[in-house]
C-alpha cells in the first residue's frame, strides 16, 4: 500500500533575540491508517519508537522567541534523525547495496524495522518508490526547514546553535539522566558542550557528553562549527518526566522543561557574547 499522505513538520520561526533553533524529530504522533495497517502489532508497537511528549517539553524555551522545527510524521514512517542511505534491506525492497550502518543493522534505519520489545514491525517490506514518497513528504522538508532556519539565524546574529531534543529509555546503570552529543567535537565547539553540562548541573541534572549517545544525523548534517553553526543533541532519561509506565507526563515534567529553557537561554546568550567579543576585536 502506498503512502497517500504524511504531514510535514511544524515550523516556528524565530522572533526573539537568541541565536537558537530547537529540533524535535522523534515526537510525531500523526499515525495514518495505512501505516497502522502495515504494522504486525498495531499502534502500540509503532508508538514505542516515539520520544514521548518532547515536543511539549520545549514550550518554556519557545516562550523566549526561539525557532523550532517539530516533526508531525511518526518516526515509524520515516526517521528524520537518519540519513537517507541508512536503509535496512529487510524493510525496503532493493535497499542500499552499501554496508549497513550500525543503526540500520540494529533495526533503526531510515524506516525502523524492529524493536527489542516488539520484534519485526512490518507485515511486508515497502517498495523503494514508497520510501521516496515518505522522504519527499516528511524527511526532506524537515531538513530543509532546519537548514533554512539556521541560515536565517546565522545571517542575523553571525552564529547559530541547534539543540536537537530527544528522550531515551532508562539507560545503563551509571549513565546520568542527561547526555549531550556533539559527535566528539565535530558538530559544536567543546566549550559550548562543557557549558551545557554546567547548565544541567545548575538545574539539578547530572550530565555527560557523547556516551552512550554521541549524536545522530540531525546534528551530523547541520552542525558546522567552522561556520559558527553549532549543533548539540540532548538526550533526556524518560524517567525524569514520565510516570512509572513511561507513558504519561509526571511531576518532573516542568523541571525538564525548565532545563531545556535554561539551555536555550544560557547557551544562546554565551554564544552571542563570544560573537560580539570577536566582532569587537
Amino acid at each position: 500500500m502506498s503512502s497517500p499522505f504524511l504531514p510535514p513538520p511544524i515550523i516556528h520561526h524565530g522572533r526573539g533575540d537568541l541565536p537558537v533553533l530547537l529540533s524535535v524529530p522523534h515526537s510525531g504522533r500523526d499515525y495514518p491508517d495505512w501505516l497502522l495497517d502495515l504494522a504486525t502489532q498495531g499502534f502500540r508497537s509503532l508508538s514505542s519508537l516515539e520520544d514521548p511528549f518532547v515536543d511539549r517539553l520545549v514550550w518554556r524555551a519557545m516562550q523566549h522567541g526561539v525557532g523550532a522545527v517539530i516533526a508531525r510524521t511518526p518516526r515509524a514512517a520515516v526517521d528524520c534523525n537518519r540519513a537517507e542511505n541508512e536503509i535496512d534491506p529487510s524493510v525496503v525492497e532493493g535497499g542500499s547495496a552499501r554496508p549497513l550502518t550500525a543503526r540500520a543493522r540494529g533495526g533503526l534505519g531510515i524506516v525502523p524495522g524492529r524493536t527489542q520489545q516488539h520484534g519485526y514491525l512490518w507485515r511486508r517490506p515497502i517498495r523503494r518508490h514508497d520510501l521516496e514518497k515518505r522522504l519527499d513528504a516528511a524527511h526532506r522538508p524537515y531538513h530543509q526547514a532546519v537548514e533554512d532556519q539556521l541560515e536565517l539565524i546565522l545571517q542575523r546574529f553571525g552564529c547559530a546553535l541547534l539543540l536537537d531534543c530527544h528522550s531515551m529509555p532508562p539507560p545503563p546503570a551509571g549513565t546520568p539522566p542527561i547526555v549531550f552529543g556533539d559527535c566528539h567535537g565535530r558538530t559544536a565547539a567543546d566549550w559550548l558542550t562543557r557549558e551545557a553540562e554546567a547548565v544541567a548541573a545548575h538545574e539539578g541534572f547530572a550530565a555527560q557528553a557523547n556516551e552512550p549517545f554521541a549524536g545522530g544525523y540531525v546534528v551530523e548534517r547541520h552542525g558546522a562549527p567552522g561556520r559558527n553553526v553549532h549543533a548539540i543533541q540532548v538526550e533526556i532519561d524518560r524517567r525524569c518526566y514520565l510516570d512509572e509506565r513511561l507513558r504519561e507526563p509526571a511531576d518532573g515534567f516542568d523541571d525538564v522543561a525548565r532545563l531545556l529553557e535554561a539551555l536555550t537561554v544560557e547557551l544562546g546568550s554565551s554564544l552571542l557574547r563570544r560573537q560580539f567579543a570577536v566582532a569587537a576585536e
